[in-house]
């Protein structure tokens, strides 16, 4: 057994030779994120040698960390195995405060066009001060919560706040193999949860100054992992063939069932899922955007870590789940970050690189807005061809500022300058490298095949899409332009398409404040036809094609710069 010690803090661990860091800061108690679940794949759980001899430095160290973190006793606490007695410092995580958090959901309640009728028994002259609900909307990466009042159905306070189980996977895969290793490691993640709303509920009520003996009803959505992680659920059967939640219908529980800090009789409904990757937060999607009742085809995308596609076609309504993972949200790339103060959000390339950072001042990172619009111009500029390959020798036609920007990064793979260390916080350069493409290119390659996929069931072409609404925290950020020139979504005119907020979220509130709602919401359910794109015949052809990038020319209108203020 060897003895590891992690600073600061001073917490130690026990552990066989042979133990990752990761592995035994996990015994020690002392935190470690590892958003790409522990597969090497990412840099947010490096660490640094401080006392003890370095082990050796894997591929992934190189590959991630570069020769010179390698060198100063940096590496990977998840690929890093313990021979000798170790003293370890744990890295800082990114600093990302004044994160952009989507929670706008377009439409209020009182222009929905519905009856409240929140079930809640009143009588008139009741002289309570307030009759709220809660609606939560859990997302893989961001969790929104909104205090609302049951009887206008005035929304009174909203919350946001990152998904804290996303220090053990930052996609739904990652969270599953957590998960799956012990019983108690899904208990880890339902405490987590549980913890947020219970943080979120507290600060709804101070925001509207009210008490919470004055909620009344709770309303939650969320995928199915996620669904199944607050209920205490192991999620492992929804990661295997045949991807079978445990359950589906719609759920009433007690608040303190489900862990929640209210009135012990307050009732909590969780809406119904679809399927094994669908949950219910597309239900609320379908229910806020009212795509059943549609007369026209169109497309809902919510365009997210877990992406999730829905049709309404002529024949039905289709789903699919389109997982994107985190790459796109800027997780899992060399210098990605989320939407948050400090990242570069907005790239212009032409014959140099210019862009706008997130409350001003010198950039930390790149988050995925900023990544959709750097790579839609290195295609335009001839630095990337259609196969997504980062030429180390650009075309003669390509100025020479920008041919300075494509560097060798470690072990010699091409990469392109964002942000000169100079102009940086940390003095590095911020870049894309050809790894972080690939990533892109397999993100927006699983949206884009469930756009086509749903097309080609539901008999819908894509020139027939009377509209394709972006929804979701991601989607509500890009810029068309540059998710038209990547290929992420089809070249459609640009009235076609349209931002449609949170729409997870006004579901959850549209249930909440009626019980029409909510029980439409279950028939719904029923209704929705569920697509699974890894049995589809079609599947491994569409996605190959729609992996690569589009040809230069015709790809979409002039770059929006500025479409989307975020200071």
């Amino acid at each position: 057994m060897i003895t590891v010690r992690f600073e600061p803090g001073g917490r130690t661990a026990e552990v066989p030779r042979g133990t990752t860091i990761l592995a035994a800061a996990r015994q020690a108690g002392q935190e470690i994120v590892a958003t790409c679940g522990a597969r090497g794949r990412c840099r947010s759980c490096r660490v640094q040698v401080v006392a003890g001899p370095v082990p050796p430095a894997t591929l992934a160290d190189r590959i991630q960390l570069g020769d010179d973190e390698v060198r100063e006793r940096f590496r990977l606490a998840c690929q890093t195995e313990i021979g000798e007695p170790l003293s370890i410092l744990v890295a800082p995580i990114l600093d990302e405060v004044a994160f952009q958090i989507l929670s706008e959901t377009r439409a209020p309640l009182s222009a929905a066009g519905f009856l409240l009728d929140s079930g809640v028994e009143t009588e008139p002259g009741d002289n309570r001060a307030a009759v709220h609900g809660l609606a939560f909307d859990i997302g893989t990466t961001t969790v929104v919560g909104y205090l609302v009042d049951l009887l206008s159905g005035t929304v009174d306070a909203t919350a946001a706040s990152l998904n804290p189980q996303a220090a053990f996977g930052g996609d739904l895969m990652s969270r599953i193999a957590f998960a799956q290793e012990s019983p108690s490691n899904v208990r880890t993640l339902q405490a987590r949860i549980v913890r947020l709303l219970n943080g979120q509920l507290e600060e709804l009520c101070a925001d509207a100054g009210i008490s919470r003996d004055a909620i009344y009803k709770v309303v939650i959505v969320g995928n199915t992992v996620m669904h199944h992680l607050l209920l205490g659920i192991d999620p492992t059967p929804v990661g295997q063939a045949p991807y079978a939640p445990s359950v589906r219908h719609s759920l009433r529980l007690r608040a303190d069932e489900a862990g929640l800090r209210l009135n012990p009789q307050v009732p909590v409904f969780l809406l119904p899922l679809v399927a094994g990757f669908v949950g219910a937060d597309t239900v609320g999607m379908v229910l806020a955007l009212r795509l059943d009742a549609s007369t026209e085809p169109r497309i809902a995308a919510d365009i997210g870590t877990n992406g999730e596609v829905v049709l309404k076609s002529p024949d039905g309504l289709f789903a699919c789940s389109a997982p994107a993972g985190p790459a796109l949200e800027g997780g899992q790339l060399q210098c990605g970050m989320r939407g948050a103060r400090g990242a570069i959000d907005q790239v212009q390339i032409g014959n140099d690189v210019a862009y706008r950072v997130i409350g001003g001042g010198a950039p930390l990172g790149v988050c995925g807005s900023g990544v959709l619009d750097a790579v839609a111009g290195m295609l335009d500029a001839g630095i990337l061809n259609a196969s997504g390959r980062l030429h180390p020798d650009a075309p003669d036609a390509v100025p020479d500022a920008l041919r300075r920007r494509v560097v060798a990064f470690a072990d010699d793979m091409p990469a392109f300058v964002l942000a000169w260390g100079a102009e940086t916080a940390s003095g590095h350069d911020i870049v894309l490298t050809q790894a972080d493409i690939r990533q892109v290119q397999l993100a927006k390659g699983a949206i884009r095949s469930g756009i086509t996929i749903l097309g080609r069931v539901g008999g819908v072409p894509e020139d027939r899409i009377a509209e394709l609404m972006l929804a979701g925290g991601f989607g509500n950020y890009l810029n068309v332009r540059s998710a038209v020139r990547i290929g992420l979504i089809p070249p459609l005119p640009r009235d076609r398409i349209n931002y449609v907020g949170n729409a997870a979220g006004l579901g959850a509130q549209m249930a909440l404040v009626s019980e029409t709602e909510r029980r439409r919401a279950d028939e719904l359910a029923t209704r929705i036809q569920h697509v699974s794109l890894a049995t589809h015949p079609e599947f491994q052809d569409v996605f190959l094609e729609a992996v690569a990038f589009p040809p230069p020319g015709g790809a979409g209108e002039s770059a929006e710069w500025g479409m989307k203020r975020r200071e």
